[in-house]
C-alpha cells in the first residue's frame, strides 16, 4: 500500500520557481534569537565595533549611551531588538548578523540551495543535488546555523531513503535531532518525523508508530500546538497505524490534522496529509471519497511540480482501482508512478509500487511475468529494507506456487511471509497470510501444523485495545468545530 507522506519534500515550501515566489524579507527564527546568550551578542557587538576604530561613545550616540554599550558588550543585558537595529545600522552590518553572528544572506541562501537540490533531485539529476547538499554544508560550516545543518541533514536523509540505504538515512535524520537538542520541540519536528518514516521502512513498524505518538501527546501536552508541527505527524502516523490494523486511530488522527489544516500556510504539507487521509477512507471501503482527496493532493503537487509526489497519488489510485477490480486502470496508473519515482532516483519506492503491479499482473491472468517480477524484486527487499512489502511478495510468490501445485515452495514464502509480518506487527496481513499456511497445511493433512498457523495469525488480531502501544496520544487541547468535509472524514471511525 502506498506510502503516508514517507517521500515529503519540505523545502519546496521554501520557493517554487525563481519567478513564482513571493519576495519577502528574510526572517531570524525566534528559536535561533533565544539561543544567542547576552555574552555572545555583546562579544559581537564590540568585536565589530572595534574592526571599525569606533568607541563605544562613537557607536552609541546619539540614540544610546557609551555605558549602555559597554554594559551590552560585558554581557550584563540583552538588547532590545530596537537597540541591534540601531547598532547595526552604525556598524554596516544587517541585524541578523549582528543578532545572530549569521553573514547577511546566508539563510536566504541555503534555503534557495536547498529548493534547487530538491528541483535537481525530483528530475533524477542526482550527482547535481549531492553536489549542491556538500556545499550547502561548507557554507554553512563555521557559523552557528545548527537549524540550517539540520535541514540539510533532513533533506540528505529523505534522499537516502527514497534510494533505498535507510540505515544511512535514519543516521542524518539522528544528526539533525541531536544538532537541535536545545531548540523547541517544533523545531525537531522533521528530524523527528524522518527517523519515524526510517523505522517504518525499515520494518520496525511499532517502533516508528510510538515514536510518533509520542511526539504528538508532548506537542499537544504542552499546551500550545503547532498546528504545522501536528499535521507533519499525523500524517506521518497514518500509514503505521494503518498497518496495525489501527483504522479507528487512524481515522481519528485524519480527522485531528484536517481540523488544525486550515491553520497552516505550507499547502505542500496539507496536500501530503490530504493524500493520508485517502489512505483513510480507502481502508474504510469509502473509495469515492478517497479518490476525492487524492484530487486535492494531486493538484498541489502539479502546481508546484513535485514529481516524486505526484507519482505517490498515481501510486495511491492504482491501489483503488485494483481494490474496485478496475485492473487495467490499476496497472496504467502502477506503471506510471514506478516510472515517474525511477526518473526521480527514487527507486527503493519503485520497487514497493511494482510488487503491487505484480499483483494486478497476476490477476490479470500474466502469471509468468508476475513471479520473474516478484522474483527480481526481492533482491531490493527482506528484513529491515521494505519488511511489509517484502512479506506481499512472498505471499503472492505462495499463491502462484500454490496454484502450480508446487505445496513446498508456497509454503516456504508462506512461512517467509509470516515471519516478516510478525517481526513488522502488521497484525491484519498477518491473519491473511497465516489463514493461507493454515489452509495449505491442512490440505495436506497436517492438521496439527495448520492449527498453530491459525492461532498465529488470530493471536495478534486478538490482542487487546487497537494496537499494542497502549493509550492513544492526547489530543489538541482545543480542537475546531468540524465542517462538513471534515465530518465526512470522521463518520466512518468509531471513536
Amino acid at each position: 500500500m502506498p506510502l503516508s507522506g514517507d517521500g515529503q519534500r519540505d523545502s519546496h515550501r521554501e520557493g517554487r520557481r525563481d519567478s513564482q515566489r513571493t519576495q519577502a524579507p528574510a526572517q531570524v527564527p525566534t528559536q535561533v534569537l533565544q539561543a544567542q546568550t547576552q555574552g555572545q551578542i555583546g562579544a559581537r557587538l564590540q568585536e565589530l565595533r572595534t574592526q571599525r576604530g569606533l568607541t563605544q561613545r562613537a557607536l552609541a550616540e546619539p540614540g544610546y549611551t557609551a555605558a549602555y554599550v559597554s554594559t551590552l558588550e560585558a554581557g550584563k543585558a540583552r538588547a532590545s531588538e530596537a537597540a541591534l537595529r540601531y547598532f547595526a545600522e552604525r556598524l554596516a552590518v544587517s541585524y541578523e548578523e549582528l543578532a545572530t553572528g549569521v553573514p547577511a544572506g546566508l539563510r536566504a541562501e541555503i534555503r534557495e540551495g536547498l529548493a534547487e537540490a530538491n528541483a535537481a533531485m525530483d528530475h533524477g539529476r542526482t550527482q547535481e543535488a549531492e553536489g549542491l547538499l556538500s556545499a550547502l554544508l561548507s557554507r554553512a560550516a563555521g557559523n552557528d546555523v545548527p537549524d540550517l545543518v539540520a535541514d540539510i541533514h533532513v533533506t540528505l536523509g529523505t534522499f537516502l531513503l527514497r534510494r533505498g540505504d535507510l540505515a544511512a538515512g535514519r543516521e542524518q535524520f539522528e544528526q539533525a535531532e541531536a544538532l537541535l537538542a536545545d531548540r523547541p520541540l517544533p523545531a525537531r519536528v522533521r528530524a523527528i518525523r524522518g527517523r519515524a518514516t526510517a523505522h517504518y521502512l525499515e520494518g520496525d513498524v511499532r517502533y516508528s508508530c510510538y515514536l510518533l505518538e509520542n511526539t504528538i501527546s508532548e506537542l499537544n501536552g504542552g499546551g500550545l500546538p503547532d498546528p504545522a508541527s501536528l499535521v507533519l505527524l499525523y500524517a506521518a502516523v497514518i500509514g503505521p497505524y494503518l498497518e496495525l490494523g489501527a483504522l479507528e486511530r487512524a481515522t481519528k488522527a485524519a480527522t485531528l490534522a484536517l481540523d488544525l489544516a486550515p491553520r497552516v500556510a505550507d499547502p505542500v504539507a496539507v496536500a501530503t496529509l490530504h493524500r493520508s487521509v485517502a489512505r483513510t477512507l480507502a481502508a474504510g471501503g469509502r473509495f469515492d471519497e478517497a479518490e476525492a482527496a487524492l484530487v486535492k493532493a494531486q493538484d498541489v503537487y502539479q502546481q508546484w511540480e513535485i514529481r516524486a509526489e505526484l507519482a505517490q497519488c498515481h501510486w495511491m489510485r492504482g491501489y483503488l482501482y485494483a481494490q474496485h477490480e478496475r485492473l487495467a486502470d490499476a496497472e496504467t496508473e502502477l506503471r506510471t508512478a514506478a516510472s515517474m519515482l525511477r526518473a526521480a532516483d527514487a527507486a527503493f519506492y519503485a520497487i514497493q509500487v511494482e510488487v503491487e503491479l505484480a499483483d494486478v499482473r497476476w490477476r490479470l491472468g500474466h502469471t509468468d511475468e508476475a513471479e520473474e517480477l516478484l522474483t527480481r524484486l526481492l533482491a531490493g527487499l527482506g528484513p529491515g529494507h521494505g519488511a511489509v512489502h517484502a512479506a506481499a511478495a512472498h505471499r503472492l510468490l505462495g499463491l502462484i506456487r500454490e496454484r502450480a501445485d508446487d505445496l513446498d515452495a508456497a509454503e516456504r514464502h508462506y512461512r517467509t511471509a509470516v515471519e516478516l509480518q510478525q517481526d513488522s506487527d502488521v497484525t491484519g496481513d498477518l491473519a491473511d497470510t497465516s489463514r493461507l499456511l493454515g489452509d495449505l497445511l491442512d490440505r495436506q493433512g497436517r492438521t496439527r501444523e495448520a492449527i498453530a498457523a491459525y492461532r498465529d495469525g488470530l493471536a495478534g488480531v486478538a490482542r487487546p485495545g487497537t494496537t499494542t502501544l497502549g493509550a492513544a496520544p492526547l489530543p489538541p487541547p482545543v480542537i475546531p468545530a468540524l465542517d462538513p468535509v471534515h465530518r465526512s472524514v470522521h463518520a466512518g471511525s468509531q471513536d
